[in-house]
């Protein structure tokens, strides 16, 4: 059967926006096509809107399927549409691009998503307009404010009127006429699903909280959706960068899947998480849903069991947490013994690590190195627990369509190296031995930090190549690691895995040449 070709419009050029979902296409034969290095976002630099465009109308009558960030087709990227000035005009002139492709190839199935603008907890001059750096605290106030007002009425006004006294107008103004816009962007979009454009839309919130400027704008495009009757095939929830890769197991697999969940802790549906507006067990449902994928009734249905390691009461950022992560709450060698008969029983598992964000938990590693980790579906333990959820369900998704061994593995042990090798080990370790720079901008510090970088990785790497994946018929080619942006939170980690035997297909070339092009972007 010739694979399905899938074209790709991510939201940047990381590893997980990125390589991540062409792995995962790569693993099951189909061909994941992505624009020019030099037409997609880099960092807080907008991609070129024109060469997507071009791209797009010259490749999509060739395509089965298209999953496409909107904020990167009309506003440059996602990190640069909440700092870009271009009009509301503009980005639906853009947006129209999607009409025309499906004129010219009536049968491609359009999976679009957009993100909700964020209100970020951290004052970020490079991911948020410049003026966040200096105003973020007061910025936060307003939202929080503004939210409750909108929802509870009266008593809130003065706390409303005190922050928006406490910010200068021209900045409200612009940070607050950037979102509005954003947010007529996703009312167009459901617009499109309406009229049968998109095939599938998600509308997701970026390090969202229960109150705020998010929470309000999804409840405006939620009531659209009402009018639209547009809710079986919309999802509004909290996630971002993971979409790709949930979009992407909906277009490979439409069909849906029963999917049964194991927590690490009876209660674990509860727990509390630092970067969604909701409880863990709320998220995971809202994240199969969005792969296409429900809770089954039975572990005996399921086509695959989804592992996942709550916090025992919240999320906390440090390791270890004794107070609300690492509690009596959940058991964590009763957890691990489950995916150990999940594996010997033949059951595909997928394992989604959401005790920490950030970075896979110390402990569930340690214990889990008594199991065949090769044998994973999938795994995933990065950023915001949205983030490794999706991941982790894509992988699950997709266990069954897989059809080249050496294709798995590699993206199999690329989220091991990443999430738990550098996120939970490495990045700790290099900060404190730069001085704890900032967060945002390592400045000259950058080449040490890529030179430590490699030297710290590449053994590592190698170790937990040896321990599990070895003697399976497959060789690792490691590159050499560095970071995607000028700070520690991303780093990039070339590897090639490939069948000993010959046994697993080739990589498609279309797949080859993107990836290296992103990779030289990266650099």
């Amino acid at each position: 059967m010739i694979p399905e070709r899938v074209l790709l419009i991510p939201p940047d050029t990381r590893p997980p926006t990125l390589d991540l979902p062409v792995g995962l296409g790569r693993m099951t034969g189909a061909v994941v096509d992505v624009p020019p290095a030099r037409a997609l976002p880099e960092f807080f630099t907008p991609g070129d809107t024109g060469a997507l465009r071009a791209w797009l109308l010259e490749e999509a009558g060739a395509a089965d399927a298209l999953v496409v960030c909107l904020e990167t087709l009309c506003l440059g990227g996602m990190i640069p549409a909440r700092r870009v000035t271009d009009g509301l005009d503009v980005a639906l002139a853009r947006l129209e691009a999607l009409r025309e492709v499906r004129a010219l190839n009536p049968a491609l199935r359009i999976y679009a998503f957009g993100v909700i603008v964020r209100v970020a907890h951290d004052n970020d001059p490079h991911e948020e307009k410049a003026y966040y750096g200096q105003w973020g605290r007061e910025l936060r106030a307003f939202s929080d404010a503004f939210d409750r007002h909108a929802r509870h009425g009266e008593v809130h006004r003065e706390a409303l009127e005190t922050a928006r006294a406490a910010l200068p107008a021209e900045v409200l103004a612009d940070w607050v006429g950037t979102r509005e816009r954003n947010r007529a962007l996703h009312l167009a979009a459901l617009d499109l699903l309406a009229d049968g454009t998109l095939a599938h839309l998600c509308l997701t919130l970026d390090d969202t909280t229960p109150y705020g400027l998010a929470a309000f704008d999804r409840r405006m495009l939620e009531a659209r959706a009402d009018e639209l009757g547009v809710w079986e095939r919309l999802d509004v929830y909290p996630g971002a960068d993971e979409v790709p890769c949930a979009l992407l197991a909906r277009a490979l697999r439409p069909e849906t899947v029963p999917v049964w969940v194991r927590y690490s802790g009876v209660s674990g549906a509860g727990a509390e998480l630092l970067y969604e507006d909701r409880p863990a067990g709320e998220l995971v449902r809202a994240h199969l849903r969005a792969a296409g994928c429900v809770l089954a009734d039975s572990l005996a249905e399921a086509a695959f069991v989804l592992a996942v390691n709550t916090p025992g009461t919240r999320q906390a950022h440090r390791q270890p947490d004794f107070g609300t992560v690492d509690t009596p709450h959940r058991h964590l060698p009763a957890f691990v013994d489950a995916v150990r008969a999940d594996l010997r029983a033949g059951r595909a598992v997928s394992v989604a690590d959401i005790a920490y964000p950030n970075g896979a938990e110390a402990r569930l590693w340690t214990l889990m190195q008594g199991l065949p980790l090769a044998q994973l579906a999938g795994f995933s333990a990065w950023n915001t627990a949205g983030n490794t959820l999706g991941s982790a369900v894509a992988f699950g998704k997709l266990a069954a369509l897989v059809t080249d061994r050496a294709g798995h593995a590699g993206t199999l042990f690329a989220r091991m190296v990443d999430d738990v090798l550098y996120q939970g080990e490495v990045r700790p370790l290099l900060r404190a031995e730069l001085g704890q720079p900032s967060p945002f901008d390592l400045g000259p510090q950058l080449p040490e930090a890529n030179r430590r970088l490699a030297e710290l990785m590449r053994p590592r790497a190698q170790a937990v190549w040896e321990q599990h994946f070895a003697g399976r018929g497959l060789t690792l080619e490691l590159g050499e690691a560095r970071l995607a942006w000028p700070r520690l939170f991303t780093g990039v980690f070339p590897l090639c895995v490939r069948s000993a035997s010959g046994d697993s297909p080739p990589t498609p070339p279309r797949v080859i040449v993107r990836m290296a092009d992103a990779a030289q972007k990266n650099s």
